[in-house]
């Protein structure tokens, strides 16, 4: 039997994500309230925390070395895409983009499971719910948002690493900045996500 139920818009625009990965610590604290809320099985999280490191020492053209080590968590969740690939390899339809507010969701009712969505997906979104068989991922606190309250990771943050809105608003405020060091090309999918990098993240020629 499906467990899915539409929501009516909440938004006339599309919605994002803003991460400040500058202030992230990698407590999980969003990731466990996201996994208590939607009732997850250990192995399956719609928020997840990732543990960037890189860099080392490199010469500085002066005899010497300089020192351009980086290491900094990352919080990330599906970024309901502009050009979502998760949808478009859907073979069902199940997987589909709303109109209005642009929320990624995914049709339990036309889920076979087969998981081209997951393959598909740079960011990992889409997981298999095991115990029906169907796909599952982020859906913005859908539930939530129609009664005026806040996605659960964006309340739950200590740090107020993670704000939503109208991507249109966020990029305002906080600029463009989508690509950093240990996430996809952000061409692939056109994602509706904002990040202030931590110290090092930021890909050489991105602005």
């Amino acid at each position: 039997m499906s467990d899915f139920k539409e929501y009516a818009a909440v938004s006339d625009e599309q919605l994002g994500f803003f991460i400040d990965s500058s202030r992230c610590s990698g407590c999980k604290a969003c990731q466990v309230a996201c996994k208590d809320k939607n009732n997850l099985e250990v192995g399956r999280r719609f928020r997840r925390i990732y543990e960037v490191q890189g860099g080392g020492f490199a010469p500085n053209g002066q005899g010497g070395y300089e020192n351009n080590v980086f290491s900094y968590t990352l919080t990330i969740s599906c970024n309901h895409c502009d050009d979502p690939i998760c949808v478009k390899n859907c073979p069902t339809t199940a997987m589909h983009k709303r109109a209005g507010d642009g929320i990624v969701r995914v049709d339990t009712s036309k889920c076979v499971g087969c998981g081209y969505c997951s393959w598909s997906c740079p960011y990992g979104a889409p997981q298999m719910n095991e115990q029906t068989g169907q796909m599952s991922k982020c859906d913005f606190c859908i539930d939530l948002l129609t009664q005026g309250q806040n996605p659960i990771c964006v309340d739950t943050c200590p740090l107020n690493a993670i704000k939503f809105g109208t991507i249109k608003a966020l990029r305002e405020k906080y600029g463009h900045l989508s690509q950093v060091q240990g996430l996809p090309d952000c061409s692939i999918t056109r994602p509706n996500l904002v990040v202030k990098p931590h110290l090092g993240a930021i890909v050489k020629g991105d602005n």
